[in-house]
């Protein structure tokens, strides 16, 4: 199957709106992922359940997202490209619309899950749909284009979403979601070009593509070295507060530093991948561990810690975007799988490095720990990505 339309007038007449349009589910996938953690004191009280356990549907989402990548991707593979990006993004509303419904702890658990069942094979999907509408040299940008919605998230979305939650009650920031969702689906089915399955693909073909071993190494790379940016970002607030000496009014300030820098590398990776995927993740997670290790002493100043918190969401961005399109590359005619899984990786890292910070923490160590213990979580991914490399070169 061609998963690159030649026809030079399909990508001038619908490239740019196709973009914009799959970017929009992407900024909605972004708001819902990550308005949560906004919004828990609000969603605790109003369910009636203790702060530490209502953040338990955090991770209920994060693990909708481990599971259901590889699970719909490779269930969904036969079907018509943008059919399967219109049927996700309706499955997102339906799982913010449950969440907005929810009466108890249980039932919230449960819709936070089903909401993030879609997230991965979203992306898996509307990377490979971006990648169809734009000549093979512009993939990275167009690939970089859809992440784009997520990054422009942190820094519109949640906010505006977390004050709609917090003045008129925090189910209508899921109420919210659910309109992206529509409107993007009816913007997918105006602007995005149909695209064929593949009308070979199985499930064990598509699985299949997790016992090669460039995808395991990808996979492994970003599971643990993008761990290194949750371990610092986690713990933002107490860092600021408690290191830099900022008040806690200030710390919306670092947190809207992350989302520009989140935005800033996702212009920055299209670019850089579209020159060289490899050398990107390889010099990524290589700034990423020295920005970690300096940040000891860069965050109690002010400058030095928005300068570190700006920088890590560039690295964090570049370094998704670049692992996406190597996964995508590693699994061969399993591309949507292989995007979709970068996605389920980012998602265990983020519980890892937030737990690696805890422990060094509750050690003792400090809330300066975390962000050097990042540093080695940068390595160690660097290291698995760079064995990954030789054992290609050798075979």
């Amino acid at each position: 199957m061609t998963l690159v339309d030649s026809r030079p007038e399909t990508r001038a007449s619908h490239a740019p709106l196709a973009i914009v349009a799959l970017a929009l589910g992407g900024f909605a996938i972004g708001t819902t992922e990550f308005v949560t953690m906004g919004l828990l004191r609000e969603i605790s009280a109003g369910i009636g359940a203790s702060i530490p356990r209502t953040g338990h549907i955090i991770s209920a989402y994060a693990l909708g997202v481990v599971v259901g990548a590889p699970l719909i991707v490779s269930l969904g593979a036969r079907l018509p490209r943008r059919a399967l990006a219109v049927g996700l993004v309706l499955a997102l509303a339906v799982g913010n619309a449950a969440t907005a419904l929810a009466a108890g702890y249980d039932q919230l658990m449960v819709a936070r899950f089903l909401a993030g069942l879609p997230h991965g094979a979203y992306f898996g999907v509307a990377s490979l749909l971006a990648a169809s509408v734009v000549p093979p040299e512009r993939r990275g940008r167009a690939v970089a284009g859809v992440m784009l919605g997520l990054s422009v998230a942190t820094v519109a979305g949640v906010p505006a979403s977390t004050f709609l939650g917090q003045n008129l009650g925090w189910r209508s920031a899921y109420w919210l979601v659910v309109v992206l969702a529509v409107v993007t689906a009816a913007l997918l089915l105006a602007a995005v070009p149909a695209r064929p399955g593949d009308p070979t693909a199985s499930v064990r073909s598509e699985l299949g593509a997790l016992a090669k071993p460039q995808v395991l190494f990808a996979v492994s790379a970003g599971m643990v070295g993008f761990g290194g940016v949750f371990a610092l970002y986690s713990y933002v607030s107490p860092l600021v507060t408690e290191v830099t000496g900022v008040a806690s009014t200030a710390v919306p300030w670092f947190l809207l530093a992350f989302g520009i820098g989140s935005v800033l590398g996702s212009w920055m990776a299209g670019i850089l991948a579209d020159w060289d995927v490899v050398r990107t993740v390889v010099g990524g997670f290589v700034i990423l561990a020295v920005v970690l290790v300096a940040s000891w002493w860069l965050t109690p100043s002010v400058a030095g810690a928005l300068a570190t918190i700006l920088v890590v969401g560039i690295l964090g961005s570049v370094l998704a975007i670049a692992l996406q399109i190597r996964l995508m590359d590693a699994a061969g005619d399993a591309e949507m799988l292989g995007a979709a899984l970068n996605h389920s990786a980012l998602n265990v890292a983020n519980g890892l490095g937030a737990a690696v910070g805890s422990v060094v923490i509750a050690g003792g160590l400090g809330y300066r720990a975390p962000g050097v213990v990042g540093a080695g979580l940068a390595g160690v991914g660097l290291l698995v990505f760079l064995t990954g490399l030789a054992v290609s070169r050798r075979s």
